[in-house]
This record gives C-alpha cells, sequence and structure tokens, in this order.
C-alpha cells in the first residue's frame, strides 16, 4: 500500500518520542514552497543534499589521507556515509527522527575545505581579518547561498530544522538564534546525535586507515586502555581470529563500545529529565545525548594518541602540509587575480568582496581540482 506523506507524517506523530522533531511540526523553509505528497520535509532534504555538487564533491576531499594516496583510505564522503549511518542507529534507539538525524549528518562537512583539517586552519588564518572560517558555518552557507540549483532562490531552501542542525558552534553563543528562533543552549536531540556520530566515526576509522597505512601497530594500541576494551569484547564475540581479522573486529567493536554507551548514558539523561518537546530537550540543564564520563575518559587519550600517531606522523603532515601550502598560495592568487575565478564566482564579488568569495570558492574545491588550478596558474610554493 502506498504511504503518503501525511501518512507518514502520522505514523510520526504516533511512535516518535515526544522530544523528537516529527517532520509535520517543522518550522518551514526560508521560501516556501508546495509540500511534497509523498515524502516528508526531512526527506526532501536529504534527498536534495545527496543530490547536490557539494555533496558530490566531498568524494575527492581529504579526510586524514590526502585523496589520492590510496584507494581505500577514508575521504570526506565516505566518512559522512559513515557519520550517517550511525546516526540512523542512534535516532531509531532514541526514538528521534531518523530522516533529521541523517540529513544533518550528510550535510555537516559539504562546507569542508580541501586538504582536511590544515586546510580549515589555513583558510581561517588567510581570513583572520574578515570574519574567518569554519567549516561549519560554511556548510550551512553552502546550504543557503552557494549551492546554485533552484529556480527562484539562492541555495538548497532546506528547512530550518536541517539549517539549524547544521550551526554546531553557533549554538553555543549565549542568545544565539536562527531565523529569530533560538538554536541554544543545547541543539535539539537529532542534531546532538549527528554531532557524536561525527566523534565515533573517526575515532574507529581513522585507527583503522592509520594501520592499513602501517602507521600504528597493534602494540601501540595496546597502550589505550578503550583498545584494550574493544579487543576484549572482539575475542569474546569472536574467539580464535588471526591477527588480520582480529584487528578488524576490534576496531568494529571499538565503534560498537561507543555506539552503547552513549546510547546507556543518553536513556538515562532523558529518563532523568523527561523533556516533552524538542524545546525542552535544548534548554535542559545538560546535554542529552553524550559519552558516560567515564568512557569520555578513555576517549581523551585515544584523541591525544591519534594526533600523535597519525594526524601529525611526519608523511601524513608532510604531505598535507604541502598541498595546503599550495592551496594558500592559491588562494592569494585569486584575491590578486578575481577575473580568473569561475563565472558564478564572480557574479558574487559585488555582494561579497573579493576575500569571502576566493574563500567561497576555495573552500569549495576538491583536492585534485585545487592542485588542477595551481599547476594551471604555473605558480611555485616559495
Amino acid at each position: 500500500m502506498l504511504r503518503t506523506r501525511d501518512q507518514q507524517e502520522e505514523w510520526e506523530s504516533r511512535n516518535l518520542a515526544p522530544y523528537a522533531m516529527a517532520g509535520g511540526a517543522s518550522r518551514g523553509r526560508l521560501h516556501p514552497e508546495p509540500r511534497h505528497d509523498i515524502r516528508t520535509e526531512f526527506q526532501r532534504d536529504r534527498d536534495r543534499i545527496v543530490h547536490s555538487r557539494c555533496f558530490r564533491r566531498l568524494e575527492y576531499k581529504t579526510q586524514v589521507f590526502v585523496n589520492g594516496t590510496a584507494d581505500h583510505y577514508r575521504t570526506r564522503l565516505t566518512h559522512t556515509i559513515e557519520v550517517a549511518a550511525v546516526s540512523r542507529t542512534l535516532a531509531r534507539a532514541l526514538g528521534a527522527n531518523e530522516d533529521l538525524a541523517e540529513t544533518i549528518a550528510l550535510a555537516h562537512d559539504i562546507g569542508h575545505s580541501p586538504f582536511g583539517h590544515m586546510g580549515e586552519r589555513a583558510l581561517d588564518e588567510l581570513m583572520k581579518d574578515e570574519g574567518g572560517f569554519d567549516h561549519n558555518a560554511q556548510s550551512l552557507r553552502w546550504v543557503e547561498i552557494l549551492e546554485p540549483r533552484y529556480p527562484g532562490f539562492d541555495g538548497l531552501n532546506l528547512t530550518w530544522e536541517v539549517r539549524a542542525g547544521l550551526c554546531k558552534h553557533l549554538s553555543k553563543v549565549p542568545g544565539a538564534r536562527l531565523d529569530d528562533h533560538p538554536i541554544g543552549p543545547f541543539q535539539f536531540l537529532e542534531a546532538q546525535i549527528a554531532d557524536v556520530a561525527d566523534d565515533m566515526t573517526y575515532y574507529a576509522h581513522d585507527i583503522d586507515d592509520g594501520l592499513d597505512a602501517g602507521l600504528l601497530t597493534p602494540e601501540q594500541l595496546e597502550s589505550l586502555e578503550i583498545w584494550r576494551m574493544a579487543g576484549e569484547q572482539a575475542a569474546r564475540e569472536y574467539p580464535g581470529l588471526g591477527e588480520r581479522h582480529r584487528l578488524g573486529m576490534t576496531v568494529r567493536c571499538l565503534l560498537d563500545l561507543q555506539v552503547r554507551d552513549v546510547l546507556r548514558y543518553s536513556e538515562e539523561n532523558l529518563s532523568a529529565c523527561r523533556p516533552k518537546s524538542p524545546g525542552e530537550v535544548m534548554n535542559a540543564p545538560s546535554r542529552m545525548v553524550a559519552y558516560t564520563p567515564a568512557l569520555w575518559n578513555q576517549l581523551v587519550p585515544l584523541r591525544k594518541f591519534l594526533f600523535e600517531h597519525v594526524y601529525w606522523h611526519p608523511s601524513v603532515h608532510r604531505a598535507n602540509e604541502e598541498a595546503v601550502a599550495m592551496m594558500r598560495k592559491l588562494f592569494l592568487y585569486y584575491v590578486g587575480h578575481p577575473g580568473v575565478m569561475g563565472r558564478k564566482a564572480q557574479a558574487r564579488l559585488a555582494r561579497d568582496g573579493i576575500w569571502r568569495t576566493a574563500c567561497d570558492y576555495v573552500s569549495g574545491m576538491t583536492d585534485r581540482y585545487a592542485l588542477e588550478e595551481f599547476q594551471k596558474f604555473g605558480l611555485r610554493v616559495d
């Protein structure tokens, strides 16, 4: 039997938790549009993101290893897909809106620059006198302004809830608002879910890629209590495995124990607070979706370990540093020669100015396109 949008929204109102964001109760879009007869508002938003160019470009943007280093390392796109999958798991278990949590997860990194976090830091430094650069704010900028897909308005015209879910850092600012609606002091549950799913996945997959790259050894990882816990779980569930499969199952269990920890603690928080609406989640005494303090204390040394042994490993750091130096040179070239930028970027110069336009232009590039542009203009790193 065909399920219409009305029927799906009715199902949500009956089955989602009272603190969930129901599609039928969305605050809507900046530019009113007729509602779809089959898809809910958040399903439409998800599809708009998946079909956008800024989403497709994530395939060729660095996660940790510069894109093209090897076929099996995570890219910004595969990372995003993993975040979306974990977000759906968490949302379903907590009675939240799966479509909304997934949509925020799919959009959370579309504003990321080429060359990973080093690229982001370089753009922020270049823009320090022009408002700075933050990939969360840039993701919002892409869906609101920069993605030219529909007639009649700029951007993707997403619902307020998805756009608010991208305001990860802004929500922490006292009194922060979007379209005159508050977005804090804590985000609504689906946004909190996408946020913690982001942390969960990169803790696990950066170890996985580090092992594949030969940057990490099992012996090094044994110094981490959380890795030993994951290893013990893997040994219980899959006894007698050889080292290759044992390591793979340990990475799997590392993600699993994080998911279970967050679900258990979030359930405790929700049961204690008993929020009756998304607004009560946002104004709760503390964040609802989080790690237990005990597990968080184990993740702190893991994060430090990853920086020391993966992100700042000489081979990774050197490759990223060289790429970012080229990106910085390219950015300054556009500032000095705005006429060589694309037609759509040039059309924004009068409104946004040369620095913000160049920042938008470079931040939207894939790794390989940035390198191609650098070579096309015959630029050199001093």
